[in-house]
């Protein structure tokens, strides 16, 4: 039996939180998932990450798992991930070091419409307040999950331009490459790649007929250059749900699906999310 100095020195124990990480890769541009196992009586955990927050989402009552991106352009380093739990007579804190290592990505050239490498004058303010809105839009996602099951892909065809290429158009250098690029013919249906709610529909300067997907807790899917938009504004989507086609509108070279994904503020590739989340 034991003693009374044991039992209680048991029952003063501090609690614990565990953590597990998941990822393709630890390198800009990826999607690391934290699993936390930890006391259901500690209640929702607290999640900070790259300064910003990480919301989480349970999976039983001592489990939770939060989603963190590491942007396009994080520098290599070590970056502490902030968990706290439990009021603050029972506060449990927890830091995980999430080290991201260096990512070389590849350049590529391309000619298009000069129109969207150095746009007229009277386009300047257009582009200023599309720019301005969808900075916006990332910052107010649904502070619940909308998602469900596993990520599918828009469209059957393969990725053929990786995530994270430096681009230059007309021989002069712009920004990196922030999505997927998927070959697919002109008219192939896009399909919602997982549950949602639609906050854009409509054409916007550079990527042209645009779909964006809020996915919940700080995840978005965007859709551009389609031919045709199938959804409006405000609808809730289902997995598989066909939101628009695949065209050449906007800043192209031929008819492709450009497919980005953000997560907490974050450019990440969405291959990296199939792999984590899909199937």
């Amino acid at each position: 039996m034991l003693a009374a100095s044991a039992i209680a020195q048991r029952a003063a124990a501090p609690a614990e939180i565990t953590i597990a990480a998941s990822a393709r890769a630890k390198q800009p541009g990826e999607l690391v998932v934290l699993t936390l196992t930890m006391p259901a009586s500690l209640g929702a955990p607290r999640v900070r990450a790259f300064d910003r927050a990480a919301l989480p989402f349970q999976i039983d009552p001592a489990t939770w798992r939060v989603l963190v991106g590491i942007d396009l352009d994080t520098a290599p380093g070590t970056y502490p991930v902030a968990i706290d739990a439990g009021a603050s007579s029972t506060a449990v804190h927890k830091t995980y070091s999430l080290v991201v290592g260096p990512k070389k990505f590849a350049t590529r050239k391309l000619t298009v419409d000069e129109n969207f490498v150095n746009p007229p004058a009277n386009m300047q303010e257009r582009i200023s307040r599309e720019s301005a809105r969808l900075a916006e839009l990332w910052q107010h996602s649904t502070p619940s999950k909308l998602w469900n099951g596993p990520f599918v892909r828009p469209v059957p065809q393969e990725a053929n331009s990786a995530f994270g290429t430096r681009s230059i158009f007309n021989g002069q250098p712009r920004s990196a490459h922030s999505g997927a690029d998927f070959l697919s013919p002109a008219g192939t249906p896009i399909k919602a790649p997982n549950a949602g709610q639609v906050v854009l529909a409509e054409e916007l300067y550079y990527s042209g007929n645009t779909v964006i997907i809020d996915h919940g807790l700080g995840l978005y899917s965007l859709f551009a250059h389609l031919s045709a938009i199938d959804v409006r504004t405000g609808v809730a989507v289902a997995t598989g749900d066909v939101v628009g086609k695949v065209g050449a509108t906007g800043r192209v070279t031929g008819p492709h699906l450009h497919w980005m994904v953000r997560v907490g503020g974050a450019r990440v590739d969405p291959l990296g999310v199939l792999a984590l989340l899909g199937k």
